[in-house]
């Protein structure tokens, strides 16, 4: 459909022809508003419109009236719920997860504010008629509308009002409630919130974009992202954090839109393709409080074991036995530090045709592989898919048991839809999704398919793919396309808990989240290209991801895919070293891609990577550390800028600078010449690696950086928990004997102390 710059057409998604039987219904003012049960009820009539571009209120239909309930949790949340569908408001769901703070405050309306016991105003209903001074019949008057203004955390100072925005009272561009009727039925619901013209919004996911998302708007609908430098994105998750100081978390799995402050510059708009709007406004004074409620309200990230903060050696992909011996072999002989090994698609009997068993003459006795393996302190994980592929052993026992998605009809291919678990990389036709919505199915893939892997000693599976499921399908428990988004939390979800159940360690490898994922770590960000753009484009994304109530994130060192030939051309070894520094300052690094990963195969800079690998196993301790905060607070590992120096309004555009953790201030090199401009906020800065101090508040232009080196600064007497020696495997640390490594006058730099 062509773009028309118009909000019934663009954002609302209604046919321009205006030839099917659709029709926009606009809230109108409260027609009552009462209490009950600590709730505010307020009553919102909504009127039907013509059918025409310029609205205009179709006087021949009788209003429909629908309840917006107004309920308040303790600490600073605001929850508004209406449905038009008859569907009921839910403190529990596989998205929601209140942790025992979240307590309601029951509300009292008291001549126009709605009241919390706590004595806050946490929301005003303004009922009086807007002011007009007559001179002129030429445009009709504005429709009523429902002027309500809300203060999540009482502070008056930051009104979130709903916003009724337009031109002329014909030419809407966003509405403060509506909804869309199709014949008989209620579908797509809209809610808008009036914003500021200098105010920046950040979060939605693991968003391949710059770090101030106003004027754009997306498509929340998990898809597969083909790389981090597109609109595609796997990681759609609808809460957004705004530069005022509140959160916004719009509770639902259908397809939804996000416009912020693009369809209108004065709104930020959201549309759900269900009409039912849930929506929880959150408030506090800095970011890390306000993630923090989200966290309360849809999980906190449970803690990854030690090893994985190891380094991870993959490829696509390791074929046999032997080749993963002779590698993790060369990786102990030359003290290349290593704990985890990956095996990607072709531990199977035919590659990508996923089994969930060992070939048996390429990996004829995987128990013995996988102890010979744990003897050297390497950690195995696997690769896998939610797909059963015609011709996989599993998929006669699948279909006669509805563990797998159902074909409306046993003709044809099942991914003629377009919308199927087909990979981009293979031929193979993937018949069916297993269905998480079906606990047998669950119980299924938990105890058939992956326990028998993890009790012969696999540590972690990895829950690829997810972000799309077979659109022409039957599912046990829901549509399709309100599960689409969902899905992702529902097979993650079985592949940790019973990894959790049978090694202890809560861990999954995964690519696909929505909101909640984060109680199940960890992420990592797709198939980028081995590129600067691949580069900074994974950096935006896991910005973003943690500005979206994750802790922690991956990505692909240095880049899943090359160019132009997308499984053969050589890679870069400036990008190689680049992306190995930038790893080593993010909570999880691994190496993966469609050729040859190891460091020796580049001997020119085979000894920079590994001077930056044991560097990382030096900073474990501080990883530790700083994970476990990650785990009770609102912080991601990764922080933008904005996080800490909120009030700094340059850092609500800096997207290629990060805090990892509370100490380090970590500035990538992003491109061949080895330069990069440098912004460092307020106070003294201490070059971590050469003890330089420098003033911030300030940039820094054009620093030439050496190949080996990396900006990372620290701020004076900050203290680094320090491994003092070099190992081989985190299972070599004794963590008793960690150094702590205070940052005081006379530091002349950590080439100095190790």
């Amino acid at each position: 459909m062509k773009q028309t710059n118009y909000h019934l057409f663009d954002f609302m998604d209604f046919d321009p022809s205006m030839q099917k039987n659709e029709a926009l219904w606009k809230a109108h003012a409260p027609s009552k508003i009462t209490e009950k049960d600590g709730d505010i009820m307020i009553t919102i009539p909504y009127q039907k419109q013509l059918q025409q571009e310029d609205m205009a209120p179709d006087l021949e239909a009788r209003q429909q009236s629908y309840d917006l309930i107004v309920r308040a949790y303790e600490p600073n949340i605001i929850r508004l719920f209406t449905t038009m569908a008859d569907d009921e408001m839910l403190d529990n769901d596989e998205m929601l997860h209140y942790s025992p703070e979240i307590k309601r405050i029951p509300l009292r309306y008291v001549c126009g504010d709605v009241i919390a016991t706590n004595g806050k105003t946490l929301a005003t209903i303004n009922l009086s008629a807007p002011v007009t001074d007559h001179w002129s019949d030429l445009l009709p008057a504005p429709q009523p509308a429902p002027f309500i203004t809300f203060y999540p955390d009482g502070d008056q100072t930051k009104p979130i009002a709903l916003s009724d925005d337009h031109f002329s009272p014909p030419r809407y561009d966003a509405l403060p409630l509506g909804f869309c009727s199709v014949n008989t039925g209620n579908e797509r619901a809209t809610i808008s919130f009036r914003c500021e013209a200098d105010e920046c919004f950040v979060g939605t996911g693991e968003r391949f974009r710059k770090m101030d998302l106003s004027g754009q708007t997306f498509q929340m609908k998990n898809q597969d992202g083909q790389g981090v430098n597109n609109r595609r994105c796997y990681k759609n998750i609808p809460f957004y954090l705004s530069s005022r100081m509140y959160g916004c978390f719009f509770h639902t799995s259908d397809y939804c839109k996000l416009s912020m402050a693009d369809h209108s510059t004065r709104s930020v708009q959201f549309l759900n393709d269900h009409a039912t709007l849930d929506v929880f406004l959150i408030g506090g004074i800095t970011p890390e409080e306000i993630l923090r409620g989200y966290r309360m309200l849809t999980g906190f990230p449970s803690m990854p074991p030690l090893w994985s903060f190891g380094i991870w050696m993959s490829r696509m992909t390791y074929f046999s036995a032997n080749e993963v011996e002779d590698i993790c072999n060369r990786l102990r002989t030359e003290h290349y530090p290593c704990d985890v090994i990956h095996l990607d698609t072709g531990w199977f009997r035919t590659d990508w045709l996923c089994e969930w068993k060992f070939n048996p003459e390429r990996f004829p006795d995987p128990e013995a592989f996988i102890q010979r393996l744990a003897k050297k302190g390497f950690k195995i994980s696997l690769w896998q898919l939610p797909y059963v592929a015609q011709g996989a052993e599993q998929m006669t026992e699948a279909k006669a048991n509805y563990y797998i998605s159902q074909p409306p009809k046993e003709v044809g291919k099942s991914g003629d839809s377009g919308e199927s678990g087909a990979s981009n990389f293979s031929a193979l036709d993937y018949a069916g999704t297993i269905d998480f919505t079906y606990d047998k199915a669950t119980g299924w893939y938990k105890n058939t398919l992956l326990k028998p892997l993890l009790k012969i000693g696999i540590k972690c599976i990895k829950t690829d793919f997810g972000e799309n499921i077979h659109m022409d399908h039957r599912y046990h428990a829901m549509p399709p396309e309100r599960l689409n988004n969902l899905y992702a939390l529902l097979y993650q979800k079985a592949a940790y808990e019973v990894t959790k159940e049978v090694t202890g360690d809560g861990i999954i490898w995964a690519r696909a989240a929505w909101a909640g994922a984060q109680r199940y770590p960890l992420h990592w960000g797709g198939d980028s290209e081995s590129s600067w753009d691949g580069m900074a484009g994974s950096l935006k994304g896991g910005l973003h991801f943690g500005l979206s109530g994750f802790a922690f994130w991956s990505h692909d060192v240095p880049g899943f895919h090359s160019t132009p030939d997308f499984m053969n051309s050589p890679l870069d070894e400036k990008v190689y070293v680049r992306w190995t520094q930038f790893g080593v300052f993010t909570s999880h690094i691994r190496y993966h891609g469609t050729c040859k990963r190891e460091p020796w195969h580049h001997p020119a800079i085979a000894p920079i990577v590994k001077r930056w690998w044991q560097l990382r196993y030096r900073l474990i301790p501080y990883i530790l550390e700083q994970s476990q905060k990650a785990c009770k607070s609102g912080l991601p590992m990764i922080q933008a800028l904005l996080i800490r120096h909120p009030q700094d309004r340059q850092v609500w555009h800096i997207d290629d600078e990060y805090y990892f953790g509370q100490e380090f201030l970590v500035c990538p090199v992003m491109n061949s010449e080895s330069r990069r401009d440098i912004y460092l906020p307020e106070g003294l800065w201490v070059n971590f690696f050469t003890g330089e101090r420098l003033e911030g508040n300030r940039w820094y232009y054009n620093i030439e950086v050496p190949l080996d080196e990396m900006p990372v600064f620290v701020r004076p007497s900050a203290i680094i928990p320090l491994y003092p020696d070099e190992v081989d495997s985190t299972d070599d640390m004794d963590l008793s004997r960690s150094i702590r490594l205070t940052i005081s006058r006379d530091y002349k730099g950590l080439k100095s102390i190790i």
